[in-house]
């Protein structure tokens, strides 16, 4: 199962109307651009997909379009398995339809702040229950405690359930010790954009990433040179798009995309509080940067929809 989540992957969007009701219909568009561009496997309801602001029926909603939308083409690993409450997380479990669901991505507890055994028991009680694979999500930058690299292969080692780490610290020292110490089963992929072709080099396994909701074909290609060693190539297509990811991430996660993929055209500009929408000197730098890629990379804007 874990092949499955090999390569790159998506955390896709969830793009809302001015009402900030879900907008399906933008939803579809985005969904079948990243699968025409040959992504790996879909990340839905993950940080990106704004998956804090969505209620229980919301969530439910988004996937069951995803599946649909998807009809069975690429895996499909669904993001909204975190939580700090591990008892009801279980009960989540326990009581959800997972049918066309290929794997769940789960956070570490956050704002608690649990020593390594809390969050090693945490998550070996997700595995007693979770009828398909997990993947590890480490990102300390949100949940404010780091899972260390002996605690990520005590994990692997504990149960095949654990298919896989997205670490997301930005600590290429630890993403070397978990690779190096694995088991064979266990695949480590970037929770970082700047940091997949060093972490892939390093013997990572892939990425899921923010940018190929805009640059699907062109990260996907990275990421490919960089695990078929072509290292040439693979900077080539890492630095065709690098400048971007300042503007992504200046105000946070999804702030960024959504301003991005506004401008490519394949969604209105809106999120949920307490996000709020890109100030207009940064939104101007991203459009710019935006532009001034798809103009070196020969890309037309108006192919992206």
């Amino acid at each position: 199962m874990n092949q499955k989540f090999i390569g790159t992957g998506v955390a896709l969007i969830t793009p809302f109307k001015s009402d900030l009701s879900i907008d399906f219909e933008a939803y579809t568009k985005i969904i079948e651009y990243v699968i025409d561009k040959d992504i790996d496997f879909l990340v839905p309801l993950g940080s990106t997909g704004e998956t804090a602001t969505l209620n229980e029926i919301e969530a439910r909603q988004c996937l069951d379009h995803v599946i649909k939308i998807n009809n069975s083409r690429k895996p499909i690993l669904a993001g909204n398995f975190g939580g700090n409450n591990t008892r009801e997380l279980v009960e989540k479990i326990q009581g959800y339809n997972f049918e066309n669901i290929d794997g769940i991505l789960s956070s570490s507890p956050a704002y608690v702040k649990p020593n390594q055994e809390g969050i090693s028991s945490h998550y070996m009680a997700l595995a007693e229950v979770s009828p398909v694979p997990i993947m590890i999500y480490n990102v300390p930058g949100r949940t404010k405690s780091n899972i260390e690299w002996d605690t990520v292969i005590r994990l692997a080692k504990s149960s095949d359930k654990f298919v896989g780490i997205k670490e997301a610290s930005g600590d290429l020292i630890q993403a070397t010790r978990i690779i190096k110490n694995k088991p064979d089963h266990f695949i480590v992929t970037s929770g970082d954009d700047e940091v997949t072709l060093p972490m892939i080099a390093a013997g990572g396994d892939g990425v899921i990433s923010v940018i190929a909701n805009a640059f699907p074909a062109f990260f996907s290609e990275m990421t490919n040179y960089c695990k078929s060693g072509d290292l040439a190539n693979a900077r080539k297509r890492n630095f065709d798009t690098y400048d971007l990811h300042k503007w992504l991430y200046i105000e946070g996660n999804p702030v960024g995309i959504k301003s991005a993929m506004q401008i490519l055209g394949f969604c209105e500009n809106h999120v949920r509080l307490p996000l709020h929408t890109m100030s207009e000197s940064n939104y101007k730098e991203l459009k710019d940067c935006l532009l001034d890629i798809t103009g070196k990379t020969q890309l037309n804007v108006s192919t992206f929809h």
